[in-house]
């Protein structure tokens, strides 16, 4: 991407000392304080990596940080603002999205020898959203000194002198080693991407801030430059993350009985957990995410999430003894429910004749009568609908998304879902004969899978169906203004974390 700097837009460039540093919600934050200033501004990530994904309006797929990042600045999610993401599906190989749309599936090396394409694609992406908005807000990828990648990088350093940008650094001081991140990053960049750096932010601190006093100076008296802020951890805060569940450091609470207790099996190559956001905010709800079969003691529902390779995942699940647990508890009448993969993975068996993913033929739970083989086509689709044979949430609407890359078909199968799409007909959400169908439920109602990602968003929905477990338990039902509450605080939790940057950074600095 080397070049005549495109000399439109503003553009500051929010790139990290290390991945998980939390560059994607101050990202999202700043993009938010920007906004409340009445600028015209828009969020874009040159690459991204992540198993996170979200459908724009107009049916393409882009990394959910970035999705996050849109609706901070009062836009719809468009692909422009991440015009490459790769989805891994295994240590070595990912399926490459390239401006919304599948580009193919590559390893490191072949993709690294497409890069002159890809980077035209980023450029591409880049002009348009530079040529509408007074700002862009550009998230780096990693760290910002790859020293191996560097002559390979689309998202940090190539993306900052594309666009001419400012940059701010942060650092993470609750992993430990701050000064030698920051330090150290600074001193392995060239002396012109230095000077760009226009800020150091200190982020996810713990206790008085005011403790690291010494801290700040020393960092700049070091380095020559400012630190704009030393940022709190903000506890309860419920925006969705990029990737990772990261269990050790967010803590997960305990089951209990006066709780509906949901556990979440953790798989290896999970992807859009960020489906069970709105149930972990709901405060009659806990959800753990579980990887042995003793995990899932005291559960009362057992939910299988998305993959990015669903056959290799569910090779885990039965190595794990996971999958016999599964069954186990079925048996005894425990809710089993399936999302996307997990959707798939509760079938009779999922074939991939065209190694999609990991090829091959695994024999599923048998949970539901259906089947699914993987095709080369993705669904990318927004749909709205209503609940068919879920009790008591039937006719209840819902909205939500597809992204999957297969069929699954079954003979006399009730079925989850009445979809409506807001965009012509339904794609690939069951047998050929129901479309417009979505999903299959057992005839005791109490297994069921769908593709429809973001299920739970809906709060009436939502408030039914955790309802129907705390009855099954023993429990009073909730007025469904409980779960409108939580929808709400959920909508408002950028505008908190904007207030919260707001308190903490010399963020003006940055106008």
């Amino acid at each position: 991407m080397a070049g005549t700097p495109i000399m439109k837009a503003r553009a500051l460039a929010v790139l990290g000392t290390g991945s998980d540093v939390g560059k994607s919600l101050i990202t999202a934050g700043l993009c938010r304080l920007l906004f409340r200033a009445g600028v015209r501004v828009a969020p874009f990530k040159a690459q991204n990596m992540s198993n996170n994904s979200f459908v724009t309006p107009d049916e393409k797929e882009i990394g959910r940080a970035q999705a996050l990042q849109a609706q901070a600045c009062g836009l719809e999610p468009d692909a422009d603002m991440n015009p490459i993401l790769m989805k891994p599906d295994s240590d070595c190989s990912a399926q490459i999205v390239v401006q919304g749309k599948v580009w193919g599936r590559a390893e490191a090396r072949t993709y690294f020898q497409q890069r002159t394409d890809l980077a035209e694609r980023v450029r591409e992406s880049y002009e348009r959203l530079a040529g509408t908005y007074e700002v862009i807000v550009i998230e780096g990828a990693g760290s910002a000194a790859e020293m191996n990648l560097r002559d390979r990088d689309l998202a940090n350093w190539s993306a900052v002198e594309m666009a001419d940008a400012r940059v701010v650094l942060v650092a993470d001081i609750d992993r430990g080693g701050v000064f030698a991140q920051v330090i150290g990053t600074l001193d392995l960049l060239a002396p012109h991407e230095r000077a760009r750096v226009v800020g150091i932010i200190i982020n996810k601190f713990r206790g008085d801030a005011s403790l690291f006093d010494d801290g700040v100076r020393f960092i700049e008296h070091r380095t020559g430059i400012p630190v704009l802020g030393v940022v709190p951890m903000l506890r309860g805060l419920r925006l969705d993350q990029e990737d990772a569940v990261d269990i050790e450091r967010t803590g997960q609470a305990q089951f209990a009985g006066d709780r509906v207790n949901i556990a979440v099996v953790l798989l290896p190559r999970m992807s859009n957990f960020t489906d069970l956001n709105p149930l972990m905010a709901e405060p009659d709800v806990v959800v753990r995410y579980v990887e042995t079969a003793a995990d899932l003691n005291g559960a009362d529902v057992i939910v299988l999430p998305g993959s990015k390779n669903t056959i290799a995942d569910f090779r885990h699940v039965r190595s794990s003894g996971m999958a016999e647990a599964i069954c186990r508890h079925a048996a005894q009448g425990m809710e089993i429910v399936g999302l996307c993969g997990g959707f798939q993975m509760l079938g009779r068996s999922i074939t991939d004749p065209d190694e999609v993913e990991a090829g091959g033929k695994v024999e599923g739970l048998g949970l539901l009568n259906v089947a699914t083989e993987l095709t080369r086509t993705k669904i990318t689709q927004v749909v709205e609908g209503e609940s068919l044979e879920i009790e008591p949430a039937r006719h209840l609407r819902v909205r939500g998304y597809f992204i999957h890359m297969g069929r699954t078909t079954g003979e006399h199968v009730r079925r989850c879902f009445r979809l409506y799409p807001p965009n012509g007909e339904i794609e690939g959400a069951g047998e050929r004969d129901t479309a417009g169908m979505d999903g299959a439920v057992s005839d005791t109602g109490r297994i069921w899978g769908t593709y429809l990602h973001g299920v739970f968003d809906r709060s009436e929905f939502r408030r039914a169906w955790v309802n129907r477990i705390r009855v099954r338990k023993g429990l009073p039902s909730l007025p469904d203004s409980v779960s409108q509450h939580t929808s709400e605080s959920l909508h408002g939790q950028l505008d908190r974390w904007a207030d919260h940057l707001q308190s903490n950074l010399k963020y003006t600095a940055l106008l």
